[in-house]
């Protein structure tokens, strides 16, 4: 027999991407994976001393929700209906089989042989632990595939793997000496999962090469005849599709405010440095990427040659990320691994569709006023729901939104993909809720922004009154929560007030000024409900973005108790911030906005004593930890943060532990 695993037809693996385990509840779970040719999809599950619970949904129905992206591309979304509740803090094996939609007869093939390096030694299946009481969680954003610092999530594999191996599956396990945690619940990725505007030129050839074997409909293009191109065929085969993508906007009166929010027009020495010469922009390379950053399948035999026409610099750039992206392939076996073992929760943030997405209400009426950009953002927003959000809370994604994304899939560039786009936009579910002990509570702050009346480039707030006011009454009455916020809701200050000089300048997009402070209204309202009588005692806020990790220790000045409120940010996956700068800027905001400090007062959290934890092994008193990794916090069974650590990619599991002369001034 031959090896499923292998290319079936021509160089197509059967399974794409996946099994990515997305949600387990006590009578329901949730996977995706992602096909070469439409499939059945069987599952078993072995609860241990009870018969395999053996389920097999028909293709279509709910528990098998079905898209199909041309012939050679097509999602599952399992979402199962259990009969009989699953047992927590156990491990509960599945097998995954998968026939031919098209065969008389089912042939069934086992994940086994079409993913061998699925399980971990000593286990014949992949399998998870079901564990609904919070003891312990994974949560990071972040990851740059060309990024050469490691990916943390070689981190999470090993220590998955480590687990299995000691057969340390207690979901609520005593604490061990030697650092282990119990099995986490879930593994929460708090946005920039890909990079649709920063990407290598080797990446770019991969996804080129995976649209052609997959053959994936040619989308007609609109907004750039100008330069000669109608459809994604005439755009992969351009002059300037590589590392030149810039030259390819229309010029319009305008044209100079699109160059600044897609492609790198302005300079951002302060904080990042974004490429974006090679942006996404047809949906069959944002569903592409999706497939290469997840899944070492889909890169078999593909071209990683530098295209025709490079310029002596552009092909040594090219040499130097084939090395970078290299490195990042060998690591994917690792990836597939641990997302097939966790639930894994995802939420967008900027670079998921384009830098600074919705920044301002000037971006988004030029970015939404032009048909070019508009369709970038529609992609990529597209991909996102089918990659990302569709395993989140699947019901949101009704019939009615899923003919929408098929009728996309199938003619990209008709009339109904671009109503699909309009649709996406005005959605407003992308939130969701896991029924956890805490709860995760989940955040939208790219979409329901509050807009600035006042001045057009004035950063818009990330969340309006409408979203805040309904995350109030979510949250009412919790006794602890776990909110996942992408951008944190406690940044560092001098680089809040840095974002904020150069937005009364009216630079705003100079400096991605983004965060919570940025918007009077909005960080009025998020504060407010911290002060709610009615909001949770213990507050776990979970963030990313910023391309480091710290953690805040926060109360609330003049109450005689609580709320307990703990901001933990990891930063990034696969990223980092410039070293030096990150040291400079730790060491002025550590002189400069101290907890005694009176410059707090000036702040919108004057209210609120924020105390810097440090981390262990910190040079000179740092607060602010660099490096790639993922993040792993500990709590109780009141849901309050026991250890936090920053599991590196390096090898290093760097703890950050509360000092309590942290109040003086170092």
């Amino acid at each position: 027999m031959s090896d499923p695993s292998r290319p079936t037809d021509g160089d197509r693996p059967l399974v794409l991407a996946g099994p990515m385990l997305r949600r387990v509840e006590a009578q329901r779970i949730v996977i995706w994976l992602a096909s070469s040719h439409p499939v059945r999809a069987r599952i078993e599950l072995d609860i241990g001393g009870e018969p395999p619970l053996r389920l097999e949904p028909d293709p279509g129905s709910a528990a098998c929700r079905v898209l199909s992206a041309g012939r050679h591309l097509h999602y599952l979304l399992l979402d199962l209906a259990l009969d009989r509740p699953l047992p927590a803090g156990q491990w509960i094996g599945y097998r995954l089989a998968l026939a031919m939609r098209d065969e008389a007869s089912a042939h069934w093939v086992e994940a086994s042989e079409w993913a061998p390096d699925l399980c971990y030694p000593g286990r014949e299946t992949p399998g998870f632990v079901f564990a609904p009481q919070v003891a312990s969680l994974l949560h990071g954003s972040c990851r740059k595939p060309h990024h050469h610092g490691g990916d943390g999530l070689l981190r999470a594999d090993a220590l998955l793997a480590e687990l299995v191996a000691r057969n340390a599956l207690d979901a609520d396990p005593a604490p061990e000496a030697d650092g282990l945690p119990a099995w986490p619940s879930a593994l929460v990725m708090t946005g920039d999962q890909i990079y649709a505007d920063d990407v290598a030129g080797p990446m770019l050839r991969a996804i080129h090469s995976l649209i052609a074997r997959l053959g994936l409909p040619v989308e007609r293009l609109e907004g750039i005849d100008e330069a000669g191109v109608t459809d994604a065929e005439q755009l992969y085969h351009h002059a300037d599709g590589y590392y030149r993508r810039d030259k390819l906007l229309p010029r319009h009166k305008r044209n100079y405010a699109l160059i600044e929010i897609f492609f790198g027009g302005v300079e951002k020495p302060v904080f990042t440095s974004a490429s974006a010469h090679n942006h996404l922009i047809t949906l069959a390379e944002v569903l592409a990427m999706y497939l290469l950053v997840w899944s070492p399948a889909p890169w078999r035999g593909l071209e990683l040659d530098p295209p025709p026409g490079l310029s002596a610099e552009d092909a040594e750039r090219f040499a130097t990320e084939r090395q970078a992206i290299e490195a990042f392939v060998a690591d994917l076996p690792a990836v597939r691994r641990v997302l097939a073992h966790i639930p894994v929760a995802m939420i967008f943030d900027d670079h998921d569709i384009t830098d600074d997405w919705n920044l301002s209400r000037e971006w988004e009426e030029i970015a939404y006023g032009h048909p070019f950009s508009h369709r970038i953002i529609g992609n990529a927003l597209l991909a996102y729901a089918i990659n990302q959000a569709w395993g989140n809370r699947p019901e949101v994604l009704d019939d009615d939104t899923l003919e929408r994304l098929q009728a996309s899939l199938d003619a990209p560039g008709d009339p109904a993909h671009h109503d699909c786009i309009e649709h996406l936009r005005r959605f407003e579910a992308w939130h969701y809720t896991w029924p956890t002990t805490p709860p995760l509570v989940v955040i939208d702050t790219r979409t329901q922004r509050w807009r600035s009346e006042r001045a057009a480039r004035q950063p818009s707030g990330l969340m309006d009154w409408e979203s805040l006011t309904d995350l109030q009454h979510t949250l009412r009455g919790l006794p602890a929560v776990l909110l996942v916020s992408p951008a944190p809701i406690f940044g560092v200050k001098l680089i809040e007030a840095i974002q904020r000089i150069f937005t009364w300048f009216g630079h705003p997009l100079m400096v991605d000024a983004e965060n919570w402070m940025a918007h009077p209204g909005s960080a009025q309202a998020i504060l407010n409900i911290f002060r709610h009588r009615r909001t949770p005692q213990h507050f776990v806020v979970l963030s990313g973005d910023v391309h480091y990790a710290f953690v805040y220790d926060v109360e609330l000045r003049g109450r005689v108790r609580g709320p307990d409120i703990w901001q933990i940010c990891s930063s990034g996956v696969r990223n980092e911030f410039p070293p030096r700068l990150l040291g400079v800027l730790d060491r002025l905001n550590r002189w400069l906005y101290s907890p005694r400090s009176p410059l707090n007062w000036f702040t919108r959290r004057r209210h609120m004593r924020v105390t810097p934890r440090r981390y262990e092994g910190a040079a000179q008193g740092r607060r602010l930890l660099n490096g790639s990794g993922i993040g792993l916090v500990e709590l109780d069974a009141e849901g309050v943060p026991w250890r936090i650590r920053e599991l590196l990619a390096d090898g290093r599991t760097i703890a950050f532990e509360r000092d309590e002369a942290a109040s003086r001034w170092d």
